[in-house]
């Protein structure tokens, strides 16, 4: 282990412990360092220079996509401030680099719903029609995941971290901790969601109370995120539905479906956890261009960006979902 890599797990101790950083952060941190590391030219913290980063940032743009190499950038920025900051290197290289490169601005990927009802119809399809009690229970399980994703507009990260205690189907809320440990609750105002939820609660009790997680697979394990997309593709391969479905198009198809029913937008980005303009904006891209081909979003954003502290939500409109205060009452 040469020097750099000794100072790289000792920055990965800090942000676990000091930081409190989430595992998956942890995972994607060491992933950019380890792999900055293991190039042939660079050893010693002490030696790295802004031609190296600069000689290293070219071979990112040859081998990832855009997204990925500012996501490797500022995992490198966020380093080598915490080693100016120990006072282990006595000036930081990136301060001597200017890093602008444009991000190609792509719409986010949704299901048509015909394509959603398919999907949805295969597998209480695979429930009914099940020869064995155990496909019957994994195929009740699944059809409460995807009613959930797709009535509830959450992350399948938030979905699998789901706790019993966490989810009241009685008054049908759900409570889910986001991004940043960030909570919010949501209630499910669709009754055939709460029936099925209810169904595979019975059906799974036991498996819930060993694993306490809310979703779980039939020997007591918590259900991961890798697991439910081998289910989407399960039940695509079944229904013939060429399209390649990701977990989170479910989310990108609940705001737009909001969106096209003329729901009030802050509820809908209050109960979806959006704060940055520009996941704002993607998401009205899709609905302003397809309902105005010749109206600029832009100008719906700038619109809503301005006018945004003076709406107030009418929960009334949106036909699944709510947000609530800490105190469980409707925000208002």
């Amino acid at each position: 282990m040469n020097n750099l890599q000794r100072h790289i797990q000792t920055y990965l101790e800090y942000c676990k412990s000091q930081k409190r950083l989430d595992t998956k952060t942890l995972k994607s941190y060491r992933i950019d360092l380890q792999q900055f590391s293991s190039q042939p030219y660079i050893s010693e913290a002490d030696y790295i220079s802004p031609d190296i980063l600069e000689r290293y940032i070219a071979t990112l743009h040859n081998q990832f996509q855009p997204k990925t190499v500012k996501r490797k950038i500022a995992s490198l920025k966020a380093f080598f401030h915490f080693l100016e900051y120990r006072d282990i290197i006595s000036q930081n290289p990136f301060g001597r680099i200017q890093i602008h490169f444009r991000e190609p601005i792509r719409l986010p990927k949704t299901i048509p719903l015909n394509t959603l009802e398919l999907l949805l119809t295969t597998i209480y399809e695979q429930c009914k029609n099940a020869n064995t009690l155990y496909r019957q229970r994994n195929a009740l399980r699944d059809a409460a995941v995807a009613e959930l994703l797709f009535s509830s507009g959450m992350r399948i990260s938030e979905l699998c971290a789901l706790r019993p205690d966490n989810v009241n189907l009685y008054d049908g809320t759900i409570l889910i901790y986001g991004k940043g440990s960030k909570e919010r609750r949501i209630q499910i105002g669709n009754e055939t969601v709460i029936d099925v939820l209810k169904r595979y609660e019975r059906e799974f009790s036991r498996q819930i109370h060993m694993c306490r997680h809310f979703f779980a697979n039939q020997n007591g394990t918590p259900l991961s995120d890798q697991c439910v997309r081998r289910m989407i593709n399960k039940y695509c391969s079944l229904a013939a539905i060429e399209m390649h479905i990701t977990p989170h198009m479910f989310r990108h198809t609940f705001a737009t479906s909001l969106l096209e029913a003329d729901v009030d937008i802050r509820p809908m980005l209050l109960s979806m956890q959006l704060r940055r303009l520009s996941a704002q904006e993607l998401c009205m891209d899709v609905t302003v261009q397809a309902q105005n081909p010749g109206l600029n979003p832009q100008l719906l954003v700038t619109a809503i960006e301005t006018h945004l502290p003076q709406l107030k939500p009418d929960f009334s409109t949106v036909p699944r979902v709510e947000v609530l205060d800490a105190d469980g009452s409707v925000f208002r």
